[in-house]
């Protein structure tokens, strides 16, 4: 292939007719492939409960016969769906009907042929049928997947439109499913949460030219380029070109257009996009990422067929930041970073792991950056790319973390190696993601002290996916029994800020924690590994109780506070000891809002503060 830079009038009219990725509204389920015409299939579907697994033999497949009603993209358990049951339910059957005013709306043409379904989420195996035909299957319950439904709706079919059917398999006793907070209970319990059965994040339809641009991945490349990888969905022409347009939108400044022209079909294209203007090294930070400065870069990524006749085009955008770790530090665009953050369950009373609305992703964002937090590390969840959104846009650097399975088998390490695999996949171009977490606590890998078998699945998956994105720091277990690790991380909730203060003050004070026994009461680095000099985070610590109003009866915290008074004076001391140590790179407080039973968070449920914004905030930076 070969690659041009010059300045496109073509490309830069595409720019003024696709909306501008970086400041969309929040509510496009894709925010990094976005497109003018989509159409949501959230709200009300058929839905039945199938315990006694009887419903492929009974041909619920073409219909599900009587059937109640539920609001998707709410799962059954929840009380936003209009199910609000939540015991042990294994199977679970949706339907709904795709009529032609749905087809229309995503866009279906002459130009636009292919008719696409998207799942944003299903737990956890997932099976799809159209007018009783399989469309397809897809077996993970935390990240997306699409179907090419275009031959089930190739007709209108008159009024009776197309009938979606879903059958989602769910086994709540089965370890090896990666499940997070999920309770395998039927009540919850201690740290465990309600379960979230089939479908929780948004479905929608799209339409698509016959060769149509599928994924963009975004990674950085040296201070002054990024490197792009664009997927393809459908045959590619030999000597078709890709252009990428970027422009900067805050100055409305034309950074430049590459073109490559490919030589043969492929299903993926790989380019280096310069930014002329980067090179200038005294004004690059007029253009980097921050979480003080959330500068993104709009793009134009467009497929032209040999003769330079469009064929494809979407608008994203990205984030020039640089990661890295260094002297003990944690790095973002080349300088030491003090990294604040806060452990966010992203889970809400009414609706479970699916947010109430689009408008709450960004609510959720705003509300960890006005308590004074720099990131947030999203705990067993692989959250929506709305919130990603939202974090990229506002500033908010992001622990992306995989929910974990609790067995150790090789069923188990398949289907969490292969889960984690696509979230990376998906999410790789936030700029917002600094690190990836594919493990927490052992959970999985509970004997990787000694058992040899799990400390190598340990290592491999950590390898594995710094092999997927080489540009971010990997931590290999988060808080406990670290290998091959990138950063060292620490969980400890002590709640006397003096005794936090000694154990976390000096050099010497370093060496007994990552070099013995953690404060955990297990050890910090094991299978052989030695302490290499790595920054080390305090990633969960505090987790105070604090109810104000109505006290429920079953609500705790690691340690408990009398009033809002002695709340505030609490936090404040534990953040004291954090910011008088002379080593830790970083911090991340427990928690962001009360989780059913655990009410140790800064904001209640129905995140609201539990004090004054001002006085969290200042207890939070240290701002007098």
């Amino acid at each position: 292939m070969t690659t041009t830079t010059h300045a496109a009038a073509d490309a830069g009219a595409a720019l003024d007719r696709l909306p501008l990725a970086s400041r969309q509204d929040g509510s496009y389920p894709r925010p990094q492939l976005l497109r003018e015409r989509w159409a949501t299939l959230d709200g009300p579907w058929d839905f039945r409960h199938d315990d006694a697994d009887a419903g492929l033999a009974a041909g619920w497949s073409a219909g599900l016969g009587e059937a109640r009603e539920i609001t998707v993209p709410f799962p059954p358990e929840s009380a936003a769906s209009g199910v609000a049951e939540p015991g042990f339910h294994p199977v679970v059957w949706y339907a709904r009907t795709i009529r032609a005013a749905d087809l229309a709306a995503a866009g279906r043409s002459a130009a636009a042929p292919r008719v696409l379904l998207h799942f944003g989420a299903v737990d956890y195996r997932a099976t799809v049928w159209i007018d009783g035909a399989l469309a397809g299957e897809h077996e993970g319950g935390h990240t997306a997947f699409t179907l090419d439904v275009t031959a089930h709706v190739a007709d209108d079919a008159g009024d009776d439109g197309h009938l979606v059917v879903v059958r989602a398999e769910d086994d709540p006793h089965d370890l090896t499913q990666p499940r997070g907070k999920q309770d395998w209970h039927e009540d919850a319990h201690a740290i465990w949460y309600r379960r979230t059965t089939g479908i929780w994040q948004t479905v929608w339809l799209e339409a698509v030219p016959s060769t149509s641009i599928d994924h963009l991945r975004w990674l950085p490349a040296g201070p002054s380029a990024v490197d792009l990888t664009v997927r393809f969905r459908g045959p590619v022409a030999p000597g078709s070109r890709v252009r990428v347009a970027l422009r900067f939108d805050e100055r409305d400044e034309d950074l430049g257009t590459v073109e490559v022209t490919t030589v043969r079909s492929t299903p993926t294209v790989d380019l280096t996009v310069p930014i002329a203007r980067q090179r200038n090294g005294q004004a690059e930070d007029e253009l980097t990422w921050s979480p003080e400065k959330p500068r993104l870069v709009d793009a134009v990524v467009s497929l032209h067929d040999a003769d330079g006749a469009p064929v494809d085009a979407v608008s994203s955008y990205l984030g020039v930041r640089s990661l890295g770790v260094g002297d003990g530090s944690f790095l973002l665009n080349g300088y030491p970073y003090d990294v604040r953050s806060v452990l966010n369950q992203g889970y809400w009373p009414d609706s479970h792991l699916a947010a109430p609305s689009a408008d709450a992703l960004r609510r959720e964002a705003e509300l960890i950056k006005e308590l004074g937090f720099n990131a947030c590390r999203v705990h067993q969840k692989i959250e929506d790319p709305r919130f990603l959104y939202w974090a990229d846009r506002l500033g908010i650097l992001v622990w992306a973390e995989t929910p974990g399975a609790y067995e150790f088998s090789p069923t188990a390490v398949q289907r969490l190696t292969r889960e984690w695999m696509e979230a990376v996949d998906r999410d790789v171009s936030h700029p917002s993601i600094v690190t990836w977490v594919p493990f927490n606590e052992s959970w999985g890998i509970q004997h990787v002290a000694d058992d040899p078998a799990q400390q190598a699945y340990s290592r491999a998956l950590t390898d594995l996916t710094r092999a997927l994105d080489p540009s971010r720091p990997v931590i290999s277990n988060d808080g406990w029994e670290q290998q091959n690790t990138d950063i060292v991380t620490v969980h400890d909730y002590e709640g006397d800020g003096v005794v936090l203060g000694r154990r976390y003050a000096d050099a010497a004070a370093r060496e007994r924690v990552v070099g013995g026994i953690a404060p955990s009461g297990r050890r910090q680095l094991v299978g052989g590994w030695a302490d290499a000099g790595q920054p080390v985070m305090l990633t969960e610590f505090g987790g105070v109780n604090y109810q104000p109003g109505e006290v429920r009866a079953d609500g705790w915290g690691y340690t408990a506070a009398q009033d809002g008074d002695d709340w505030v004076a609490r936090i404040t001391a534990l953040y004291d000891a954090v910011r008088a140590s002379r080593f830790l790179a970083g911090s991340c407080w427990t928690q962001l809002t009360d989780t059913m039973q655990e009410t140790n968070g800064l904001l209640t449920a129905a995140r609201e503060p539990k004090v004054p914004v001002e006085q969290i905030r200042r207890a939070v930076t240290g701002q007098r």
